[in-house]
């Protein structure tokens, strides 16, 4: 396993080298992680619908709009 893993994921996004990331401030440092793996995942369908049931399970209200639609009797 790599250990460097989200510094090079971070490397890569930002173009800053390791001795960059290493004295950034831990915020920005996950801040860049968390910009590099949404990039990296929108990159394919896969990781597209990865992030789509993510965002979807992290909601913590309901989307009354979708459940209407949902719910709403055929013929009516």
């Amino acid at each position: 396993m790599i250990q460097t893993l989200d510094e090079h994921m971070v490397i890569e996004y930002t173009g800053l080298n390791l001795m960059e990331i290493q004295e950034m401030e831990m915020d920005m440092f996950l801040f860049y992680k968390r910009e590099a793996f949404i990039y990296r995942m929108s990159q394919t369908e896969s990781g597209r619908k990865y992030l789509e049931n993510a965002w979807r399970i992290s909601q913590t209200k309901p989307d009354r709009e979708a459940l209407r639609e949902k719910t709403k009797r055929k013929g009516g």
